[in-house]
């Protein structure tokens, strides 16, 4: 497969097999990588991308876990997935999960707000899964959740140092395997992390960047309108038109 799908699954694969042979330590107990357990999900998701490429990639950091821990689906809350994106792959999760965190895949019921908020605006632009798709595509820079004894969620900026670095290595590979595949004209860091990714790895080519305030509800800014806030940003950009 020569196509942007195809490369990006080449490339999914390849970054899974990667992460799966580092090593994380304390304060970190249990790992999940979304791309081996949810692959069947993930894979269909990887098949919306247009063949020709994308004119707007948009990057978070790494899956929550009522999002993409569950559905194999970047920022995937549940519902989301299921009824919008209508992604029905049966996810059985990893064999080592932390008891708070158990992966029960589309039967989740908890809410992944972060992703509840992203989609919701896309599904209210773009109304079709399809027009939304024919322009833009949203991917994670990394694949794996960090949990810690309590369930506590560790972000991959906050591992050890050289953990952080060797996995950096191998995500920063992936990230610009994506841009080639897809050939976005923009790319858009959802939150500080990302974008510092995206300068990162493609600051130095032709491509644009820019950031939107991540949704996450532990965000004042965020709780005070979202959507809003973000298609502004978007617009402003010149990214969308008013």
């Amino acid at each position: 497969m020569t196509d942007s799908a195809g490369q990006a699954v080449a490339a999914a694969k390849k970054l899974s097999r990667a992460v799966d042979t580092l090593q994380f330590g304390a304060p970190v107990t249990h790992v999940y990588n979304p791309l081996q357990y949810a692959w069947a999900a993930h894979e269909e998701y990887l098949h919306y991308l247009n063949p020709a490429g994308v004119r707007v990639l948009l990057l978070g950091m790494n899956p929550g876990p009522w999002g993409m821990a569950q559905t194999g689906v970047p920022f995937g809350q549940v519902a989301a997935v299921r009824d919008w994106l209508d992604i029905q792959a049966p996810i059985k999760g990893p064999a080592s999960q932390h008891p708070q965190r158990p992966i029960q895949g589309l039967a989740c019921t908890r809410s992944e707000v972060s992703g509840e908020r992203l989609w919701g605006l896309f599904r209210e632009r773009f109304r079709s899964p399809q027009k939304f798709f024919r322009d833009h595509f949203v991917a994670n820079y990394c694949p794996l959740v960090f949990m810690e004894s309590s369930g506590r969620n560790r972000t991959p900026d906050k591992l050890p140092v050289a953990q952080r670095q060797a996995l950096q290595a191998l995500c920063d590979e992936h990230l610009q395997s994506l841009c080639q595949a897809l050939r976005p004209t923009w790319v858009v860091g959802i939150g500080a992390y990302a974008e510092r990714c995206l300068q990162r790895v493609v600051g130095q080519t032709s491509i644009k960047i820019t950031r939107i305030l991540h949704p996450s509800p532990a965000s004042p800014a965020a709780n005070r309108g979202w959507a809003g806030a973000a298609t502004q940003q978007l617009v402003q950009a010149g990214i969308w038109k008013e």
